[in-house]
């Protein structure tokens, strides 16, 4: 019996030193956690010089390259939870676009719409990377979609999820509170989040509590950057609309039907504007369906690959 009560202590003690370990040390904490999402994903953290920034990048899988791109005051662990449905049959690449995530943010610089894609140009250049599939989220799919105008030649097909580029025909709930100078998408303080969150998605996914502190923090302090960056990029918007017809390869256009960020009108704008496009709309889901509903997100993607015909 006083094993048996010994062993019980133990096990009481290594609990609470877990439990202490979990809410002293988010920042460890959450570290390993991306790092075993990301390793339980294929996708291996790697990085790169590409001139005065230093991008970091998941990479992993084996296939036919897609390259994804995360939005406005994202990073490439956007992307962590649709992408185990993508590595089994594709390369896939995910940078933190600069001035995100884990890469350079250097004051000085600007992070328009054409320094971006000289960036995100030399980046593709540096890996080698010949003929590929292109697809991204709110900014990142003004990305991509730019990107699919410029180097046509290059792109297999593109994804426009809820994607920044096209003037919509109803003002979102965001660009509504845009309008009487705000910055919703901003955290405003460590309370915040609710909010945020709010905007966001129909139904938030669970996040754990290193991680939503970790974001939270790094969130904070990186406002003010964010600020400046979304100034930058304001002016480039609507850019991608004129452009559209340029786009040669089959575009997908995937949108959450409750999107309060860039309201579901766009799509017949996009619809109007591209010669080869599949739509696909997500059921009670915001802006991120790549987060809010990554299996059904990658699932439509994966059929939309696989249906496009050489």
């Amino acid at each position: 019996m006083k094993i048996v009560k010994k062993v019980l202590i133990a096990i009481v003690v290594i609990i609470a030193a877990l439990i202490a370990f979990y809410y002293a040390m988010p920042e460890k904490v959450a570290g390993y956690m991306m790092h075993a999402a990301r390793s339980k994903a294929g996708l291996t953290k790697k990085e790169i010089k590409i001139d005065d920034h230093n991008i970091v990048y998941l990479e992993g899988g084996k296939g036919p390259t897609i390259l994804l791109l995360h939005g406005y005051t994202g990073s490439k662990d956007n992307w962590v939870m649709l992408a185990p449905y993508l590595t089994k049959d594709y390369h896939v690449v995910i940078p933190d676009l600069p001035g995100y995530g884990e890469s350079s943010m250097i004051e000085k610089d600007s992070y328009n719409l054409s320094n971006q894609m000289s960036r995100l140009r030399k980046f593709i250049q540096a890996l080698e990377l010949k003929k590929f599939h292109i697809a991204g989220n709110s900014m990142g799919g003004l990305f991509a979609g730019t990107y699919a105008v410029r180097y046509p030649d290059e792109i297999i097909s593109v994804g426009l999820f809820d994607a920044v580029g096209v003037k919509s025909l109803e003002k979102s709930v965001v660009y509504k509170m845009a309008e009487k100078g705000e910055n919703p998408l901003l955290l405003k303080d460590s309370n915040d989040m609710t909010r945020w969150a709010a905007l966001l998605f129909v139904n938030q996914p669970s996040v754990p509590y290193p991680i939503e502190k970790v974001m939270v923090k790094t969130a904070l302090a990186n406002r003010q950057f964010y600020k400046k960056e979304g100034k930058e990029i304001f002016f480039d918007f609507y850019s991608l609309e004129k452009d559209l017809p340029k786009i040669k390869a089959p575009a997908l256009i995937l949108w959450g039907d409750k999107d309060q960020v860039i309201d579901i009108s766009s799509v017949p704008v996009f619809e109007k504007g591209l010669k080869n496009h599949k739509t696909v709309i997500i059921k009670d889901c915001g802006h991120l369906p790549i987060m809010e509903k990554p299996k059904e997100t990658a699932m439509q993607y994966i059929d939309f690959i696989k249906g496009i015909k050489n």
